[in-house]
């Protein structure tokens, strides 16, 4: 097997594994979002993402929490939003 085929494979194999935690560190929540480190940092200062500090130096998160902050802010669909106008319309269709 040549090493750019083992590379993919040890990366599928990593990623299956940081899909199975439900706490991350730092780097492991920065490769789970995709997040630069620098962001993550900035992030963290900021309070703007969720994550907890224990003992005050090193910075967990949870899976659960990462995720919803992740897919905050969602934007509908051009199907959703027609189907909720046309459901709009019919209920306040007048006679």
């Amino acid at each position: 097997m040549d090493n750019i085929k083992l590379d993919e494979r040890l990366n599928r194999i990593e990623k299956l594994l940081l899909s199975s935690k439900t706490v991350f560190s730092f780097d492991e929540a920065c490769d789970y979002t995709g997040i630069s480190r620098s962001y993550m940092y900035k992030l963290t200062a900021s309070g703007e993402i969720p994550h907890s500090k224990p003992n005050g130096k090193i910075i967990f998160f949870s899976k659960g929490k990462l995720d919803n902050w992740l897919l905050q802010n969602k934007r509908k669909s051009t199907a959703e939003i027609e189907k909720e106008a046309l459901n709009y319309t019919l209920k306040n269709k007048k006679v």
